[in-house]
């Protein structure tokens, strides 16, 4: 192998990272250490000698004698910019994997091919200095990617932390609370003679989670989602209660019992009246606190709040009720999408 394409200023560390991508959307397995290993090694060898590159990649990322002939295809696709067929990955990764149509034509013409050997599958893989970020907001999420996170939900198990419940528990200690009746049960094997002792210990039991939904103008884009959450939530646990709000409060907890996410969906937004309306946070708040949080629901539970915060009522009003609220919950926790 030759040398055949001037990286420029890119750093070795950056270009061994992208390459491990490389070789990780090919389903190679490359562990971090490995990668580490390379960069010391390129940082000895530099990355201007392909054929040191080469080797250095093959003796540090290559631990089995099967995986070469995969590491040769991807090491000619990203440090020659050879067009060869990698197999795509089924996830995003920092390069720019694209399939691109116009460069392949141009490439055949070059090499003198034609028509007949454009391959649609052919995958070119290039580096670039551009960066890529994750985050997007969940509003601009197309018909696919909508499809493709209710079907991550439904994979969602929602736990919480823990407390301490009013019964107890048996227990193999010995400690805790004395068990009567098992020990005088135990006794009866020997004759009532107690030859050991029994004792309980507190049990505990998951905190109930609370989800008040802002179901209002200004969440539209998000509440349908985040209503398929609270199903999630509630069909996989029976601490769970789901509340919506925009101009007045409704519980749904019932309609998201559902097993079925679409039934429960369809009974969840028949019960709320108040859809893509208006908000009046502080008033929600202070009918949970009146009728179900102060009352018992929300002491010692996770209070969720999902909103954007718009609030048309007003602001003392709104902090009053936070302030109730927070001082019977556990933990309150607002989520603003």
């Amino acid at each position: 192998m030759t040398a055949a394409i001037d990286p420029g200023p890119t750093a070795p560390e950056r270009m061994a990272v992208a390459f491990a991508h490389v070789l990780r959307s090919a389903e190679l397995d490359v562990p971090v250490g490995t990668v580490t290993t390379f960069v010391e090694a390129l940082g000895r060898v530099g990355i201007d000698d392909r054929d040191r590159v080469y080797w250095a990649g093959r003796t540090t990322l290559i631990r089995r004698p099967e995986d070469i002939e995969l590491y040769d295809r991807a090491f000619a696709v990203f440090w020659f910019a050879a067009e060869q067929i990698v197999k795509r990955p089924e996830t995003p990764i920092d390069l720019v994997l694209a399939l691109d149509a116009e460069d392949e034509d141009e490439d055949d013409d070059a090499d003198g091919g034609g028509d007949e050997e454009a391959d649609a599958s052919t995958l070119a893989v290039r580096w670039s200095a551009n960066e890529v970020l994750d985050a997007k907001d969940f509003a601009l999420c197309s018909a696919d990617e909508s499809d493709e996170i209710r079907r991550l939900m439904t994979q969602v198990k929602v736990a919480s932390s823990r407390r301490r419940a009013r019964r107890h528990r048996r227990t193999n200690r010995q400690r805790g609370r004395p068990d009567l009746r098992r020990t005088v049960r135990r006794a009866m094997r020997t004759g009532g003679d107690p030859a050991r002792r029994l004792f309980t210990a507190p049990d505990d039991r998951p905190r109930r989670i609370v989800l008040l939904l802002d179901v209002s103008g200004s969440m539209e884009h998000y509440a349908r989602a985040l209503l398929r959450f609270a199903h999630v939530a509630i069909a996989g646990r029976t601490q769970v209660e789901a509340f919506t709000f925009g101009t007045r409060l409704t519980r749904v907890t019932r309609e998201l019992a559902s097993r079925d996410p679409d039934a429960a969906f369809r009974a969840a937004t028949g019960a709320v009246e108040d859809w893509s309306g208006g908000t009046r946070i502080g008033a929600a708040l202070r009918q949970f606190n009146d009728e179900w949080g102060v009352r018992g629901m929300a002491r010692g539970s996770i209070v969720v709040i999902l909103s954007d915060g718009w609030d048309r009522g007003e602001p003392e009003v709104l902090g009053e009720q936070m302030a109730r609220l927070s001082r019977v919950a556990h933990r309150l926790v607002w989520v603003n999408p």
